[in-house]
């Protein structure tokens, strides 16, 4: 009997090669794991920070604007909508579940007809929301219905933001849900900050607007790179709320989430700031005098302003029309913006407004022709016969009067054409140019808001030369009878009630240029810029002149009872629309307060200054005089800039 012998190897070179094959792959799968773990940590867990967090921001409410005696301007209130918190997780569970019955729905028609998946996310979302919808419903006895576009839209770009079912509760309204609402609900009560004006137009193109800010600046907070969700805050676009934007702003705060893959939040914020209101300024209007002057322009069109003449702090500065600022919160409507447009109320004519200054310009002229000696105080007489004629045009005298003799301080109070046509041609153009822009006539003054009149004109034969063209002139030659008409404020020097204003206020400090500002300061110093350069008789008998027209020439109906002061009337045109100035100051004996207004009239209608602007100056100054003779324990008290 055989035996089989069995023999094998001990080592199989093929083994070798196949634990060799195996080793090499561990070491390179060992190799890659621990090259990832140990050495790329840092980009993965970048990477997970990335997916896993996400940022929103809280834009912090905007500062108060206040009067100079604390009183405010512009506020902020509470807006209140009931917003659906979409990123809860219960609410995704509610997605979910609602999604199978729509599904389950769907499948009982054709597979030509059913929606496809994405559109039943969307039918189920919006029946969600309907249903948390139908529960305020039925609080606030309303119907409204969910916007099914807005609600995916927000899902898919804003989804950690609460999302608004109803804005803009009525407080009667938001008592009532805040009752009812169960504090773990997903709807809740959000209350947003918005702007509010309670003096509604008072003040409307200086003080501004704002408009919706779909992207808020934030600093110093962590996770720039991370994908981030912003609330709407608001910026300034117009008038102070604009020029003082940076300082209004408030400061954002924000707050870091983790997040499901879905993008749900799954826990408390990680990191959070919270938003601080901005800082608010103090201006120098005052309410009482702003709206002794609206109330007093009611229906017109035109601009007041009044200074304080020591410090250049503007008092009141009316442009009319205007409109109401509240309408512009949340947003301005169609409606309410043609309306505006129809009515020229954007123009803020304060500024804006360019106009021939009448018969102002004649404080220019006595001015430049003391100045130049060809005026001499009791000594410069004419005869006023109604008229006056340079070459062979005749000038008549203001409203076709005939003042006999004239001097200068006559001149002053009733205004007559003839005797500062008859001296301004004797100063002559350059001169009466000269003295205009010395008063500031011919540069912005520099206030603190947008859109002022950037090219004030004085007219010149220089000016005329230059521009005659771009101006519409017939030709670039100078006339005698130019000169009449600039020395009497007509032609083409071309000014705004503001500089207007500054103009008087120069005069009864005795200087030639003021600057205004719109921020109170209570320690302000009084100004000082360049005399006027005139002899104390030379300048009180321009004085005296503007004192007698504000009590018996023609700017008296401005005049207040037991208030002392000097005015000047004026009569213009801009085309065939008639334009009433009246610039007056205010006491004689220490001026404390100027004031400037023109009043726009209809075509070729008789529009004097005294007659129409006089009781708008007479309102502010009496205003003025009320608050002056105030108890000083019920003064209200002054504000510091914050």
């Amino acid at each position: 009997m055989s035996r089989t012998i069995e023999t094998h190897r001990a080592r199989n070179p093929r083994l070798f090669l196949f634990h060799g094959v195996v080793a090499a792959l561990l070491i390179v799968l060992v190799s890659g794991m621990a090259h990832r773990q140990l050495f790329k940590t840092g980009l993965y867990s970048e990477r997970e920070r990335l997916q896993n967090q996400r940022r929103v921001i809280v834009p912090g409410p905007r500062g108060r604007i206040l009067d100079r005696d604390g009183n405010v301007l512009v506020d902020n209130r509470a807006r209140f909508s009931v917003v659906l918190n979409l990123a809860e997780p219960h609410i995704r569970a509610e997605f979910r579940a609602e999604y199978k019955v729509v599904r389950a729905n769907y499948r009982q028609l054709p597979a030509a007809e059913r929606p496809n998946g994405d559109q039943m996310e969307r039918i189920a979302r919006a029946a969600v929301a309907q249903r948390y919808l139908d529960k305020i419903n039925f609080i606030l006895e309303r119907h409204e219905t969910v916007r099914a576009a807005d609600l995916n839209r927000h899902v898919n770009q804003t989804l950690l933001l609460p999302y608004v079912l109803l804005d803009d509760l009525a407080p009667e309204e938001y008592a009532r849900l805040l009752e009812r609402l169960p504090v773990s609900s997903p709807l809740q009560v959000y209350a947003s900050s918005s702007r509010y004006y309670p003096y509604h137009n008072a003040a409307a193109q200086a003080l501004g607007y704002t408009s919706v800010d779909n992207d808020p600046e934030v600093e110093d907070f962590p996770g720039e790179d991370l994908l981030t969700f912003k609330m709407k805050g608001a910026t300034g676009r117009t008038g102070l709320e604009k020029i003082f934007d940076d300082q209004l702003q408030g400061e954002t705060g924000g707050a870091i989430y983790l997040v499901d893959p879905a993008g749900y939040k799954v826990d408390l914020p990680i990191e959070k700031r919270l938003p601080v209101q901005g800082k608010s300024i103090v201006t120098s209007l005052d309410i009482d005098l702003q709206q002794a002057a609206e109330t007093a322009m009611e229906g017109r069109i035109g601009a007041a302003v009044a200074l304080d003449i020591r410090t250049g702090e503007v008092l009141a500065l009316v442009s009319k029309p205007d409109y109401d600022l509240n309408e512009f919160v949340p947003r301005l409507s169609h409606e309410s913006a043609k309306a505006i447009e129809t009515s020229g109320g954007w123009l803020n004519r304060a500024i804006q407004g360019q106009y021939p200054p009448g018969s102002t310009f004649k404080i220019i002229t006595a001015l430049a022709g003391l100045r130049a000696g060809t005026i001499e105080p009791g000594v410069s007489r004419i005869i006023c016969p109604g008229f006056i004629m340079v070459g062979n045009r005749r000038f008549p005298c203001a409203h076709n009067a005939v003042h006999g003799e004239v001097d200068l301080v006559k001149a002053l109070t009733q205004s007559c054409n003839v005797f500062f046509i008859k001296y301004g041609l004797d100063t002559t153009p350059q001169f009466l140019a000269a003295e205009a822009k010395r008063f500031g006539f011919n540069h912005p003054t520099g206030i603190e808001l947008p859109s002022e009149f950037r090219s004030p004109r004085v007219a010149d034969p220089e000016w005329r030369k230059e521009n005659w063209r771009s101006a519409n002139l017939p030709d670039g030659i100078w006339r005698g009878g130019d000169t009449a008409n600039i020395a009497i404020g007509q032609g083409d020097t071309l000014i705004t009630p503001l500089q207007a204003a500054c103009m008087v206020a120069s005069f009864a400090r005795g200087e030639t240029e003021t600057k205004p500002t719109l921020l109170h300061d209570p320690r302000r110093p009084i100004q000082r810029t360049t005399p006027i350069g005139l002899s104390p008789s030379d300048y009180n008998a321009v004085l005296r002149g503007l004192e007698s027209c504000y009590q018996i020439g023609t700017g008296r109906l401005a005049r207040v009872e037991g208030l002392t002061g000097g005015a000047k009337s004026g009569t213009a045109q801009k085309g065939r629309i008639e334009l009433a100035w009246l610039v007056a100051f205010a006491p004689l004996e220490s001026p404390r307060i100027a004031v400037a207004v023109v009043l726009e009239g209809a075509e070729d209608q008789d529009f004097g200054g005294g007659l129409y602007s006089g009781p708008v100056v007479k309102a502010i100054l009496q205003a003025w005089q009320d608050k002056r003779d105030r108890p000083a324990a019920s003064a209200p008290l002054n504000f510091k800039m914050e």
